[in-house]
């Protein structure tokens, strides 16, 4: 039940934020060894935010999985998703922040059910 969710404060034609959720999808199953047909990616644009005290463009990223992320799994993350992030929503890497959350199967409904 991987998820990443992406919220930002620019705005995007509909057919890269397709791109860069098809991409954020594909990797990361990669990064998770996890089937990709479980992951779900979600972004928002035009979000009201600020960064260090200025509207300059930011976001906001989220990623959640059953399961415990390790160090290396996270920091490779980071650095893959804000390289992505920031080449194609046009937010410099230190405007992006990222949230790691691991989560307990039994916590994570799907299906009329739980991961636990």
């Amino acid at each position: 039940m991987p998820l990443i969710k992406v919220q930002s404060s620019v705005s995007q034609p509909e057919a890269a934020v397709k791109s860069l959720l098809t991409n954020l999808s594909a990797n990361l199953a990669k990064h998770l060894g996890k089937p990709e047909s479980y992951v779900m990616t979600a972004f928002e644009s035009d979000v009201p935010m600020t960064f260090a005290g200025t509207f300059d463009p930011v976001c906001y990223v989220e990623i959640k999985s059953v399961g415990k992320m390790s160090p290396d799994q996270t920091k490779s993350m980071s650095q893959d998703f804000c390289n992505q992030i920031s080449e194609k929503l046009d937010v410099p890497a230190n405007r992006i922040y990222i949230e790691f959350a691991d989560a307990q199967g039994y916590m994570w409904g799907w299906n009329k059910s739980t991961f636990g």
